[in-house]
């Protein structure tokens, strides 16, 4: 699959994954700093932003179309940074190709598989949750963001995760709204979406030694919590973990300077 990118900057190439909901416009303003140090690649993956729809969505695909598009680009080895399901998908890649791995990144997500319930936000009926609300909606039938942003109230009371959902938001050629995302494909396969290595038999006592691996959470996120820590260490024994404070799951858009400050500092050694 040919997944829509966008390219800045020049040096060792970088290539960011963004999560569930999400494309590379949301890393942008992030890509634009680490544009100083490195060639930064932003794909949409499939199934959201600009990148093609496919009725299959699993990290086996993910990671295939990663492989094709560094392949496209003469990418021989990159730092992989991926944050939620994009950092899935880094792992999963990591697992499949180590050698094309200079460093890998994850940021606020788990090696393991997110369980159906789960008290700290970040279980499968929260997003299924998410999910139906918003195909719930006839985009056509919205006459503004405003629209859709109460149409979605109840259901999803918190303003910023409505205003990050509604980003997959757009005008068609009729000039109504549709949805960007491929939401009923990503909708059905939320269960793959959440499944970890530890899914993969193959991988549950493997370890991987050969990059650095830097794990990022928020501090107030519950996607990395204390049981995650001996997974992570279990799959990437000498991988570092940092927390950053007064910060949710989107530790990149909550404190975006000292994200970038620890990005930096860990790459450059």
């Amino acid at each position: 699959m040919e997944l829509f990118y966008r390219e800045l900057g020049e040096g060792p190439p970088l290539i960011i994954l963004h999560g569930l909901y999400g494309s590379s416009d949301n890393w942008l303003s992030i890509a634009r700093i680490l544009a100083e140090h490195f060639h930064v690649y932003l794909p949409d993956q499939r199934n959201h932003g600009q990148s093609p729809h496919s009725p299959r969505h699993d990290y086996h695909v993910l990671c295939e179309d990663l492989a094709d598009f560094m392949e496209n680009h003469a990418i021989g080895k990159a730092v992989i940074l991926g944050h939620s399901m994009g950092g899935k998908t880094a792992m999963f890649y990591a697992a499949c190709h180590p050698e094309s791995i200079s460093t890998l990144i994850v940021v606020d997500i788990s090696p393991r598989t997110y369980p159906f319930k789960e008290q700290s936000g970040t279980s499968f009926s929260l997003h299924k949750q998410m999910m139906e609300a918003m195909l719930r909606i006839n985009p056509e039938t919205l006459t503004s963001r405003r629209d859709a942003m109460e149409k979605l109230e109840n259901e999803i009371p918190s303003d910023r995760i409505r205003q990050f959902l509604l980003k997959n938001l757009t005008h068609g050629r009729d000039n109504r709204f549709r949805w960007k995302m491929n939401l009923p494909v990503l909708y059905e396969q939320l269960p793959n979406i959440l499944k970890g290595l530890d899914s993969e038999p193959e991988w549950q006592d493997k370890q991987f030694f050969s990059f650095p691996v830097l794990f990022i959470r928020g501090s107030n996120s519950g996607y990395i919590g204390e049981k995650d820590i001996p997974v992570i260490k279990h799959l990437f024994p000498y991988a570092e973990i940092v927390s950053i404070p007064d910060t949710g799951h989107w530790v990149h858009a909550e404190q975006p300077e000292l994200f970038i400050k620890t990005l930096l500092e860990f790459l450059k050694g």
